[in-house]
């Protein structure tokens, strides 16, 4: 696959405030999460590959052009915003026919329908926005940038406010058109959403580029990071007393029939404990890193901001 997106030495500043800096990455079909915490620059990111702002350094490129050069892009682009922009007094279904509209799709309320049907807001259609929940209204708004059957689709905290069952519902949606071949870019805060939902994971701190991959393998690159490991085993004392004699581990500690190990080469220790298990006839059941949850990467990615 080729890349649909491509950002290039992209800063922008407001002012003295740098926003994101010196940034390139490319971005393929499929759900990229956009990971990072309030002001580390994603919704600047965004708004910049909407076209609504314009690149103080740099350049975004758009299925292979400038948004802000060639218009006929737009058609093609969708960005759903974190903020509450929508129209009260107009019922859901009068939004997103507003929408198809303004986006000169043919049979602007039969789309809608549909629509409206994918995200799950069909029976609320005839409610005015006003009285819609806070995850209504992002449905809305996804519902919205959906008319136009995008093939980029940029969503900024799309999940904020959405209840347990709406939120399993959006991602199982997203990741339905990031196999459909879209490309979507998810942004969010919140480290189990963007575990659930995304194939790859961009992190930003403070305006740049801090990390690219799965989950494993931004884990897998802190080479400078002790890594935790659970060990269950019907002998855990012997095994403790057999893993702390290797050079690779660090410390372990027991608890019930679990050894809790610290290593700085996860590798190695893989490659160890089946010969320790024949050599001192113990039977290990499980082995499971435990910090290789993105809250754990993303919490190394941080430290001393």
């Amino acid at each position: 696959m080729t890349d649909t997106i491509v950002v290039t030495n992209l800063s922008k500043w407001f002012g003295l405030k740098v926003a994101v800096s010196e940034l390139s990455i490319g971005f393929r079909p499929g759900v990229t999460g956009l990971l990072g915490p309030n002001g580390a620059g994603k919704t600047t990111l965004l708004r910049v590959m909407s076209g609504l702002q314009r690149p103080s350094q740099g350049e975004v490129k758009i299925l292979g052009v400038d948004p802000r050069q060639d218009t006929e892009i737009y058609r093609k682009i969708s960005l759903v915003p974190e903020d509450e922009s929508v129209y009260d007094r107009l019922t859901g279904r009068e939004f997103v026919a507003l929408a198809a509209r303004l986006a000169k799709i043919d049979h602007p309320l039969e789309r809608a329908e549909t629509v409206l049907d994918t995200v799950g807001l069909t029976d609320a259609a005839d409610r005015a926005l006003g009285g819609f929940s806070k995850g209504m209204r992002q449905r809305a708004k996804v519902a919205a940038a959906l008319v136009s059957d995008p093939e980029i689709l940029l969503l900024d905290e799309p999940l904020n406010g959405a209840d347990p069952v709406q939120r399993a519902q959006l991602i199982a949606l997203f990741k339905r058109l990031g196999a459909e071949g879209k490309t979507l870019l998810v942004s969010s805060h919140v480290l189990a959403e963007v575990e659930r939902v995304s194939d790859r994971v961009v992190a930003m701190v403070d305006g740049r580029l801090a990390a690219v991959g799965d989950v494993a393998t931004i884990r897998a690159a802190m080479t400078d990071k002790p890594r935790r490991i659970y060990v269950d085993t019907t002998d855990p004392r012997k095994l403790a007393a057999a893993l702390i004699a290797g050079s690779d581990v660090l410390g372990v500690q027991v608890d019930g029939g679990t050894v809790h190990v610290e290593t700085r080469d996860a590798g190695d220790l893989a490659r160890r404990l089946p010969a320790i298990a024949i050599d001192h006839s113990i039977a290990i059941s499980k082995v499971e890193p435990v910090d290789e949850s993105l809250e754990s990467v993303f919490r190394y990615l941080v430290e001393g901001r």
